[in-house]
């Protein structure tokens, strides 16, 4: 696990909810050691090592794993229909992350070598994808409309990422609505214990 990645903290979350005792490690995927390839081969946190040594890799996999592990707080509807709307918030949420992880790993190089075109184009898929969430969210409480799921711990997820990485970002201005579903979120125990450290 790493402390301040939105994918990690999606499953941590998702354990938290699922009421799931899980062993968990803090590694940094960014280290020359990266232990990390020893159970995924992207090198890429979060993995679930599950009992059997068997180890799962990407969050959206994960999630669905234990969503399905276990009946308590289902967070992924049945209904197919309602199913696939909580699955592309957390793709449009995840796509948000994938962006906003993008300009951190690029404005860490040297500044000759930095992409200014590649930092717009990921900075446009931030700032739609916040315009799609908000305007998705409208005036509802939740972001499926009918009840907490895996769509608002995606979304707080990617919120919560760059209120970290994004603070010139100014999307609780933007979009009210969206501060406001965050703010009922880090009300959330699974949340609040979650929280990556500031700074």
């Amino acid at each position: 696990m790493s402390s301040t990645s939105p994918f990690a903290r999606k499953v941590r979350i998702v354990l938290a909810e699922k009421k799931i005792e899980c062993p968990q490690v803090e590694i940094s995927p960014w280290s020359a050691d990266n232990e990390v390839h020893a159970y995924s081969p992207l090198g890429k946190v979060p993995v679930l090592v599950l009992d059997d040594g068997t180890p799962l890799f990407d969050s959206r996999v994960i999630v669905e794993y234990l969503d399905n592990v276990s009946p308590v707080s289902r967070l992924i509807p049945e209904p197919s229909r309602q199913r696939i709307a909580v699955r592309k918030w957390e793709a449009l949420a995840d796509g948000i992350s994938e962006a906003s992880i993008g300009v951190v790993i690029e404005r860490r190089r040297p500044a000759a070598q930095q992409s200014a075109d590649f930092i717009a184009r990921q900075e446009r898929k931030m700032r739609e994808g916040l315009a799609d969430l908000g305007r998705g969210l409208n005036d509802e409480t939740w972001c499926n409309g009918e009840g907490y799921s895996l769509a608002d711990i995606a979304t707080g997820c990617a919120l919560g990422y760059l209120d970290l990485r994004h603070r010139d970002l100014g999307w609780r201005d933007a979009y009210p609505n969206l501060a406001r579903l965050y703010e009922r979120l880090s009300k959330r125990a699974s949340f609040a214990d979650t929280a990556p450290p500031a700074g």
